[in-house]
């Protein structure tokens, strides 16, 4: 604890929005936390915004839209372990149609990681 947060300890204060004012006060805040954001426009809105650290390393947000939504809609990791567990059991032949599935859902993972990687801005490795 430093010797400005004993002279001047801080309070919590909560307040309930919508999720849309949520998100636009995350956008207004342009990487600063929302306390910092909230507490600077209220108390000195004339001066420049604060110094803040980027706490989103997420660069393109549409890239990252498409990876959670093509998420959402598989279940791929819940197929992949039945598959699995099938196969070890022996209930699961491996014919070329398991082996087409299972391809099909390395392939599927492969597209998984290069979106979330260039969601990041991060390079991939091979």
């Amino acid at each position: 604890m430093n010797e400005t947060s004993i002279k001047n300890p801080l309070y919590p204060v909560s307040l309930r929005m919508t999720f849309e004012e949520k998100a636009n006060l995350e956008l207004a805040a342009a990487g600063m936390s929302l306390s910092s954001y909230i507490r600077w426009r209220i108390f000195d809105p004339a001066s420049p915004p604060p110094k803040h650290r980027g706490k989103q390393p997420v660069k393109d947000h549409v890239a990252l839209a498409r990876l959670l939504a093509m998420i959402g809609q598989s279940r791929i990791g819940n197929n992949l372990n039945q598959l699995a567990k099938a196969v070890n059991s022996g209930s699961l032949p491996v014919t070329p149609e398991t082996e087409s599935a299972l391809r099909q859902a390395t392939h599927d993972i492969a597209e998984l990681r290069r979106l979330l990687l260039e969601a990041l801005q991060i390079e991939a490795t091979p």
